[in-house]
């Protein structure tokens, strides 16, 4: 087997964006904004084109909240864009009106494809490499600005963001934090004086700033049109792990007890109960496992990163015609957790939404599978003939493997 090179399984994406992934993650993540000037030689033409808009607008019947328009930094009402319409039997009411999208585009308006990575290979893979890397979920949505236009005003976003210039150029204005880490119930105010700019670029093709959430921004196109992609970073937060660690307290009765008749009365009735019970949640805290609420957020983010499915129609009709001559490699973003326990014989792989359970004794072999860049069936000589063309198929059927050549 031919052992894959470091970046390979890991950090390709992020470093696309970043450069320097070590350095970005101590000096960036989170805290202040990086520019970098002609990160993708190619403008990132392989994730999306400008063209791409055309043809997603045009040809694939578009419904709401899949785009929006916004002009002069507020957005446009829904019902002048969009119009009725027939999915098979069902008649919809939020199908992109292509025509009227134009024309408003045509007067000033930005257009914002949203999740994009839903829908778009390209971008959906590079999400999923970014997620890989992070272990926080991405997103993905395409600006397109008509030429010496403002989408939206002076604002800052709830999640951090790269942006990567596609097409056309568009000119920056970066100003201090004004929220630090907001979390999405901090949405950013209107802004009329935010002060002079920390940073002040143009943004060409192949160009990519990282801001940090709560850093106010705001961009305006150039002399033609400009395309570029926002990536969000939804990132979980402490927050969110000391939310998994208190819901363990609803299997305390003392915490599910309904609150006295005519609380809301007088309040101040309430305040020695809750110091008790206060003392009473200290003392419980004392007693959780680190670890274990450490292991519960973490195995949440890989059940929810579903496997990428793309060719799975072919993968499945070649299955029968597997020999030990195939070659087969790891799925471009597959997610596959092994874990052992001793104590039942049993090996977990956690495949995203799904989990799959074989012999303990295969972990070296799969973990030599998965790390390789790609194997002959033959060259799995752990096992016999029968025995590894049946895991193969196996791997093939749920997502993990793909057949090559």
């Amino acid at each position: 087997m031919a052992l894959a090179p470091p970046t390979a399984l890991g950090n390709a994406a992020l470093a696309r964006c970043v450069g320097d992934v070590d350095r970005f993650a101590t000096d960036h993540w989170g805290r202040r904004p990086l520019l970098r000037k002609r990160a993708d030689e190619r403008g990132f033409e392989d994730l999306f084109r400008a063209a791409d808009v055309d043809y997603l607008l045009s040809t694939t019947a578009l419904r709401s909240p899949a785009f929006r328009l916004v002009k002069g930094g507020e957005p446009i009402d829904v019902r002048g864009y969009t119009r009725s319409g027939s999915a098979g039997p069902q008649r919809v009411h939020d199908m992109a009106d292509v025509g009227r999208i134009w024309s408003l585009f045509d007067d000033g308006a930005t257009i914002v494809l949203q999740g994009v990575q839903r829908y778009w290979l390209p971008l959906t893979r590079f999400c999923r490499e970014l997620e890989l890397a992070l272990t926080h979920p991405t997103q993905t949505n395409v600006y397109v600005t008509p030429r010496e236009e403002r989408g939206l005003g002076v604002h800052y976003d709830t999640h951090d963001v790269f942006v990567l210039q596609i097409g056309g150029r568009k000119r920056w204005q970066v100003f201090d934090c004004l929220k630090e880490a907001p979390l999405p119930t901090h949405r950013s105010p209107q802004i009329d004086d935010p002060g002079p700019p920390t940073l002040e670029t143009d943004l060409g093709p192949g160009d990519c700033l990282y801001l940090p959430r709560g850093w106010l921004h705001e961009a305006e196109s150039l002399d033609e049109t400009s395309v570029h992609l926002t990536v969000g970073i939804l990132a979980h937060t402490w927050k969110d792990l000391f939310q998994d660690v208190l819901a363990g307290l609803d299997e305390d009765v003392r915490y599910r007890e309904s609150l006295p008749i005519g609380f809301a009365e007088d309040p101040a009735t309430l305040a020695d109960a809750l110091a008790e019970r206060i003392e009473q949640v200290k003392r419980w805290l004392d007693g959780v496992d680190p670890s274990t609420a450490g292991r519960a957020l973490a195995e949440r983010f890989w059940r929810t990163r579903t496997p990428i499915l793309v060719g799975q129609m072919e993968q499945l009709a070649r299955l029968d015609t597997l020999s030990d001559e195939s070659i087969v490699r790891r799925r471009p973003g597959c997610v596959c957790r092994l874990s052992g326990e001793e104590d039942s014989g049993r090996l977990t792989l956690l495949l995203g939404d799904r989990e799959l359970k074989l012999p303990l004794d295969l972990e070296p072999l799969l973990r030599s599978l998965l790390a390789a860049e790609e194997a002959r069936v033959g060259e799995l000589t752990e096992l016999d003939a029968e025995s590894r063309l049946v895991l193969v198929r196996r791997l093939i059927r749920e997502g993990v493997l793909e057949a090559v050549g």
